[in-house]
């Protein structure tokens, strides 16, 4: 009796681990492939923003030129989420809003 009880106990388990698997090829989805290659941020890209005086307007066209999904203005003493998200840009200002510095995450 314990044996048949074992048995029925790995059919079950065997299944369970089945039903989580799926079938189709180990490859990524195309969308996310797509996806990875144009979420990343290129900080240098946007280099010429640095000396002006941030604006709406300027904020769009650094972050087109750098390929980021997301951009953000930065003022001193902001506060800020800190996880790293490789698709959006930062344009960091001083207290008068002029960009001193630009990075990605």
């Amino acid at each position: 009796m314990p044996w048949k009880l074992a048995s029925f106990g790995t059919l079950l388990a065997a299944l369970a681990l089945a039903g989580c698997s799926t079938p189709g090829t180990s490859e990524p989805a195309k969308d996310a492939v797509a996806d990875l290659g144009h979420s990343r941020c290129e900080a240098k890209a946007a280099e010429f923003a640095i000396g002006q005086k941030a604006s709406p307007q300027l904020l769009d066209q650094a972050r087109t030129r750098a390929g980021a999904q997301n951009a953000r203005i930065l003022k001193p003493n902001d506060m800020i989420t800190l996880e790293y998200r490789s698709d959006r840009l930062n344009l960091n200002t001083d207290d008068n809003l002029v960009i001193t510095r630009i990075n990605c995450g």
